[in-house]
């Protein structure tokens, strides 16, 4: 994650590898963007990105086994930075690829998704076993929690 003068506070989240903690997670994403200011539109994508990277995670590197996921999100350079970590299953990385579209089927546009999403998307194997994603995209900010506030007071 590039490194910055933004004061911005980061959130760090360690969850167990499991589909039922998928929300916490989102949950996680969506609040600190919301106290970020982060567009509601740039929140949804964070957060769909994250779901289904997480998701293959459990899938692929954890095969359905037990493991942590890691999530960091910081603002940096007018972007979002998201970084999940496993200590899975090491994939290929150029297997990380999305399906073709023509092929219809359920499933398997986690990929997909993700790119089209982000503006920056970069897999890595960590030296201490499992992978590294990290994901940017430019934010779009609407105020920060006092314009929440006065949104949801004038409501």
């Amino acid at each position: 994650m590039p490194n910055s003068q933004d004061t911005s506070p980061s959130l760090r989240i360690d969850i167990a590898a499991n589909a039922e903690m998928l929300c916490v997670l989102r949950s996680a994403l969506s609040a600190w963007c919301l106290r970020a200011g982060i567009s509601t539109s740039r929140t949804d994508a964070a957060c769909m990105a994250v779901d289904e990277a997480a998701a293959n995670i459990i899938r692929h590197a954890y095969q359905d086994q037990s493991g942590r996921i890691r999530l960091t999100c910081k603002v940096a350079d007018a972007s979002i930075w998201l970084e999940l970590e496993d200590d899975g299953v090491q994939v290929p990385l150029d297997s990380i690829q999305p399906r073709p579209l023509d092929d219809v089927r359920p499933g398997g546009l986690g990929v997909h998704l993700i790119q089209q999403v982000m503006e920056n998307v970069t897999w890595a194997h960590r030296d201490e076993g499992g992978t590294r994603l990290l994901m940017s995209m430019p934010i779009e900010k609407f105020g920060g929690c006092e314009q929440t506030e006065e949104v949801m007071h004038a409501l």
